[in-house]
C-alpha cells in the first residue's frame, strides 16, 4: 500500500481536501486529530508535556490547547521541543493505523511535511495552496482568531513558492467546484500510479 501526505499552509483548506478524499474511499489519518487524542490519552507524552510547559498545559476538559498555541507560536524553540515530543508518538500511532487499511493508497493530512523534512517518507505528495488573503480570511471565520496571531503561525510555515516544487502535485483551493475537479483528476493518477 502506497502513503500520499496531504500538506498546506494554515486556511489553505487542507481539511476540506481530505474530506474530498474520504468521499472517494481514500482512508485519511487525520495528524492533528490524532496528536491532540495522544496528548489527552497517553500519559508518558502526558507528563513530558506538562514537565516541559508546566501545568497550564492541561485543565479540567484536558489538553489546554489555547494555552500550548499560545507558547508555541511566539517561540520556535518551544515548538521544535513540542513537535520533538509528539511526533514519535504520531509516527507510530500512523504505522500501526496504517496496517488496519485497505485499498491502493491511504493519506496522512499533516500542516508541516516539508518544514520537518518528512515529506521525503510518502510515495507521493499532495500540496494545497490558495492566496494568503483568502487564506487569513478563512481562519478568522473558522477560529475567530485576529490577522496578526493567523500571521504569526503563517510565519512558522514555508511559503507556498517553496513548497511547490517539493510536491508531486498541488491543489489550487479557491473555488469549491474547480477543487473538486483537481481532487479527481489527482485521485485517477494516484490510483494508476499505484495499481
Amino acid at each position: 500500500m502506497k502513503i500520499v501526505g496531504l500538506t498546506g499552509g494554515i486556511g489553505s483548506g487542507k481539511s476540506f481536501v481530505a474530506q474530498l478524499f474520504k468521499q472517494k474511499g481514500i482512508p485519511v489519518y487525520d495528524s492533528d486529530f490524532h496528536a491532540k487524542k495522544l496528548m489527552n490519552s497517553n500519559p508518558k507524552l502526558k507528563n513530558d508535556i506538562l514537565e516541559l510547559f508546566g501545568s497550564e498545559s492541561y485543565n479540567e476538559e484536558g489538553l489546554n490547547s489555547s494555552f500550548l498555541a499560545t507558547v508555541v507560536f511566539s517561540d520556535n524553540q518551544k515548538l521544535l521541543e513540542l513537535n520533538n515530543l509528539v511526533h514519535p508518538y504520531v509516527r507510530d500511532d500512523f504505522s500501526d493505523w496504517v496496517l488496519c487499511q485497505t485499498g491502493n493508497y491511504v493519506i496522512q493530512e499533516a500542516a508541516i511535511l516539508f518544514e520537518t523534512g518528512t515529506y521525503k517518507n510518502f510515495d507521493s505528495v499532495i500540496l494545497v495552496v490558495a492566496p494568503k488573503s483568502l487564506r487569513i480570511q478563512r481562519v478568522v471565520e473558522r477560529d475567530g482568531t485576529t490577522t496578526s496571531q493567523i500571521q504569526d503561525r503563517m510565519n512558522r510555515q514555508w511559503e507556498d513558492e517553496r513548497k511547490v516544487d517539493l510536491a508531486d502535485y498541488v491543489v489550487q483551493n479557491i473555488e469549491v467546484d474547480d477543487t473538486k475537479a483537481q481532487v479527481d483528476v489527482i485521485h485517477q493518477s494516484l490510483l494508476q500510479e499505484f495499481q
